[in-house]
């Protein structure tokens, strides 16, 4: 029905190219024939007895490798971030102790220490550069350890966040700051003030790329860098937010609180699915790729299979991490690894059946040579996401408002009657009062010959004003008649 023909064609090919990649996708799905390997139990046995030590016993040598401890008990407790392939991993320490290492593969990395606190880390693109969030800066250091960058705007940061398509860095501190820095850049994108303090838990939402902020008051709000405040706040907690994480479908998100409360929500109707009771308030929170929750809790380590669907009696699996605390957990990308940094140091566990078994190698590939790591990071460069597009909904741009144009004209008529009619009401307001008013004070400022259109509505109002004060004179002035016995009068007081 369009007319345009240019348009037409356009959208025809569009749309063509969207079924053949559709097409393409489900012919190809035959070939994922990998499936994620969970434990399985039987007869009386439950699966969340079944310690890492029972568990190492049966497993292959190189899969054994993945059960480790680093007992680092002088710079605890540690924070860590794995890369977004899965194969290289960051840890900081409190107190100043930083390094970076390919763990699969146990080759060092770097190894430094900045000798002051350390909050956060967290990988940016690729494994050459990662940002920390020390005692009043974010630095940026390349991956022999050599400090690049000093970004002075991110002051007292205590959560960091990347966002991979945007190149952005992200960071919330004890001011209650959310800021965006573009890395690519260097430009500052925007600063978004929280008004409610100090803030220490943040997570983004992986589908939409939006922030989700936890508060000392119990709730959750969701950011974007295109509006000055939030997208959505929830109130989720009686007590202060400890931990906060949503999956990669961007359908649900875990909360939890120091009321002892665990909350897993759905972000589509920002309703509450499930409520759990942790004997301790949850430090650390973490969602696989397959869907399985981590809980960290004290000196545990709770895992839930299928916790967003229905209400689970047990847990999936437990580990216990004796006389310490359970500082940070996250689950390791593409393998089924658990790995978390507490007050000794930082350990890594084995869980079946949380890795994505399918890789995409277009999207993360851990098995990328030094030339596939640079091509893809200028491809990840020319398809950069621009901030203005983050959304809550991301498939709403590019749709076609298929309304009429009828009544997109009817639309735009009430918009217009309504807003004419709310300046009418705003025009016929006259707050000032006095001689030195702020209106008077404006009218005495200008000077006369000035044409300015603020003045000549002030001036219109102020006539309207005393044509009005006059008309009400000369009717208070009248004779009186027989019939105004019958009016309304205010009875005076004596």
């Amino acid at each position: 029905k369009l007319k345009n023909r240019k348009l037409k064609g356009t959208l025809e090919r569009v749309e063509k190219y969207t079924q053949e990649a559709a097409h393409k996708a489900a012919s190809h799905e035959l070939l994922l024939i990998e499936e994620p390997g969970y434990l399985e139990a039987e007869g009386i046995e439950k699966t969340f007895n079944i310690t890492q030590k029972k568990l190492k016993e049966q497993l292959d040598e190189s899969s054994a490798k993945k059960i480790f401890d680093l007992q680092l008990t002088t710079f605890g407790p540690y924070s860590l971030d794995y890369t977004r392939n899965g194969r290289h991993i960051v840890i900081g320490g409190r107190k100043g102790h930083l390094v970076t290492r390919d763990w699969q593969e146990n080759k060092p990395g770097c190894e430094i220490h900045v000798k002051e606190t350390v909050r956060d880390v967290k990988w940016l693109h690729n494994e050459l550069f990662f940002a920390t969030a020390q005692k009043k800066y974010v630095f940026i250091y390349d991956n022999n350890g050599l400090e690049i960058h000093r970004l002075k705007k991110h002051i007292e940061v205590n959560k960091l966040e990347f966002l991979s398509y945007h190149f952005l860095l992200v960071s919330v501190g004890n001011a209650g700051w959310l800021k965006y820095q573009d890395t690519s850049t260097g430009k500052l994108v925007a600063e978004l003030r929280t008004k409610m303090g100090g803030c220490d838990t943040m997570a983004q939402n992986p589908w939409n790329a939006i922030i989700n902020l936890g508060h000392t008051n119990g709730t959750v709000t969701l950011w974007s860098p295109n509006m000055s405040t939030p997208l959505v706040k929830m109130l989720t907690h009686k007590g202060p937010v400890k931990a906060i994480s949503v999956d990669h479908t961007g359908n649900y998100m875990a909360t939890s609180g120091l009321d002892g409360q665990l909350k897993l929500w759905d972000i589509r109707t920002y309703k509450p699915l499930q409520e759990y009771f942790t004997r301790t308030p949850a430090s650390s929170l973490s969602i696989s790729q397959s869907g399985l929750l981590g809980v960290g809790w004290g000196p545990h380590i709770t895992i839930w299979k299928n916790a967003f669907r229905i209400k689970q009696k047990s847990p999936y699996m437990n580990h216990l991490q004796p006389g310490t605390q359970i500082h940070d957990i996250k689950f390791c990308p593409y393998e089924d690894v658990l790995g978390f940094g507490h007050s000794d140091g930082i350990s890594s566990i084995l869980i079946p059946g949380s890795g994505e078994p399918n890789i995409d190698s277009l999207e993360a590939n851990p098995f990328q040579t030094k030339k596939q790591r640079q091509e893809a990071e200028v491809h990840s460069l020319l398809d950069k996401i621009q901030p203005e597009m983050i959304t809550l909904d991301p498939t709403f741009i590019g749709n076609i408002d298929r309304t009429s144009k009828e009544i997109q004209e009817k639309e735009q008529k009430e918009q217009e009657e309504e807003e004419r009619a709310y300046d009418g009401k705003r025009e016929l307001r006259n707050k000032a009062r006095g001689k030195n008013s702020s209106l008077k004070r404006y009218l005495r400022k200008k000077q006369k010959n000035v044409i300015d259109e603020r003045r000549m509505k002030i001036l219109r109002l102020e006539q309207e004003r005393k044509a009005y004060k006059r008309h009400q004179k000369e009717t208070d002035n009248k004779p009186p008649t027989a019939l105004d016995r019958f009016a309304n009068k205010k009875r005076k007081l004596f």
